[in-house]
């Protein structure tokens, strides 16, 4: 799809629309090109909890607890002040 300037203030719903089906949105400017406008790829859906990296990658450590962890990683910032 090919927009002019006044097309991105006029009709943004139409240029959404075209990045919505995945085309490209070519933007114009005194019938020059000045930019393109590309859909962004989809996102991941959302993880599980349980399936996120983090989850349970301390399972073998079980010296320290829970909060002794977290005031270790958040222990910068507290201590600051």
């Amino acid at each position: 799809m090919k927009a002019t300037v006044v097309d991105l203030r006029y009709k943004m719903n139409d240029v959404l629309k075209a990045l919505d089906r995945n085309e490209q949105v070519t933007v114009l400017y005194r019938g020059k090109i000045k930019g393109i406008l590309m859909p962004a790829e989809k996102q991941i859906t959302h993880l599980k909890i349980s399936e996120h990296p983090f989850f349970g990658m301390l399972a073998s450590s079980t010296s320290r607890s829970v909060l002794d962890e977290l005031d270790t990683l958040r222990g910068s910032r507290y201590n600051d002040i």
